[in-house]
């Protein structure tokens, strides 16, 4: 019995030891965790005290041909799984990414303004903004091509998905058909070039979502997405323009139009301070339009791992609401740790 089972267990080491050397690499976790108190001046808040955890698993490894390969997994807030994207780093052709909900395509410069610390929509009082996706706002895959094959200063990203409905599935799985509005593929084109003049970031993207006319839609579903950040010594300012085509008739929504502003000042290497503003009409076949403006007030200070930050947003007409139901404002402070 004993020799059977050192027979076993070698056999077993000799194995995993192959295992290992096929699958050469690494597999790294990071994250943080943030604690806030949030104050509402609309609703009930009820207990302001909240609490985020964040990690992200990123795995690397080299196949025989040069090949690197990432995959990233995010868990956030609670969530068992938030989004995740697998890369190859091709030594000639460039990047592949497959992506699930990670933010590729259009995605990428939905909102570009600078902040010290979050877009104008995402500090916690309910906006209900609506900016651009494209097919990188759910499953897709993105090429982006190899430095050496763009004029310099130029980073372009192609997203392309079969069926850009928002779901990400598990492997051996499809997702079933539940958008009743697209009706095949999507694609995405961005390009952000940043060699123009020192300091100054330049961006455009396009996206096309193919869609069925029927009783709520007029056909093919296009955004745009414009706009550059310029920084100067400790400031940095930035405008963008981006619309959604989304096709809507019969009183739905046909379009959402949005501009942004935004300015940041670093008063040293640990304090910034932002203020952003973002505009967003939506248009209503045969109805009346409704403009969403928010507003954010922000202030970032560091200590080392620690980060304090607060921000102060107001919002007029938030989610299209064009009652006083749609006024919001709040207040939230956050203390987030890092490791």
């Amino acid at each position: 019995m004993n020799k059977l089972t050192k027979i076993g267990v070698s056999a077993l080491c000799g194995s995993l030891a192959a295992v290992s050397a096929a699958s050469a690499g690494e597999l790294t976790i990071a994250g943080g965790a943030t604690m806030t108190y949030t104050k509402l001046g609309y609703g009930v808040t009820g207990n302001p005290l909240g609490m985020a955890s964040g990690m992200t698993f990123t795995g690397s490894g080299e196949l025989d041909n040069g090949t690197s390969v990432t995959i990233n997994i995010a868990n956030d807030d609670q969530n068992t799984y938030s989004a995740s994207d697998i890369a190859m780093a091709t030594p000639s052709m460039g990047t592949f990414r497959f992506d699930q909900g990670g933010g590729t395509g259009l995605d990428r410069i939905d909102d570009m303004m600078p902040t010290a610390w979050e877009e104008t929509d995402g500090t916690g009082v309910g906006a209900g903004l609506q900016t651009v996706g494209g097919v990188g706002a759910g499953q897709d895959i993105e090429w982006t091509p190899p430095a050496d094959m763009m004029p310099d200063g130029i980073t372009a990203h192609l997203a392309y998905s079969p069926k850009p409905d928002g779901v990400n599935s598990n492997d051996k799985a499809g997702s079933g058909g539940t958008s009743t509005r697209v009706d095949g593929s999507g694609w995405d084109a961005v390009v952000i070039h940043t060699g123009l003049q020192d300091g100054l970031k330049v961006f455009a993207g396009y996206s096309n979502i193919n869609q069925a006319e029927g009783a709520d839609s007029d056909g093919d579903r296009s955004s745009y997405a414009i706009g550059a950040t310029y920084a100067v010594g400790s400031v940095t300012v930035g405008y963008q323009w981006s619309k959604d085509n989304i096709g809507g008739h019969n009183s739905s929504t046909a379009y959402y139009e949005n501009n942004a502003y935004g300015i940041s000042f670093n008063v040293n290497d640990d304090l910034s301070l932002s203020y952003g503003m973002h505009k967003s009409d939506r248009n209503r076949s045969g109805d009346t339009n409704v403009e969403l403006e928010a507003s954010s007030v922000q202030l970032a200070y560091s200590m080392g791992g620690a980060s304090i930050k607060i921000a102060e947003t107001d919002i007029d007409n938030a989610s299209y609401v064009s009652t006083t139901a749609g006024d919001h404002e709040g207040t939230v402070v956050a203390l987030t740790l890092a490791f």
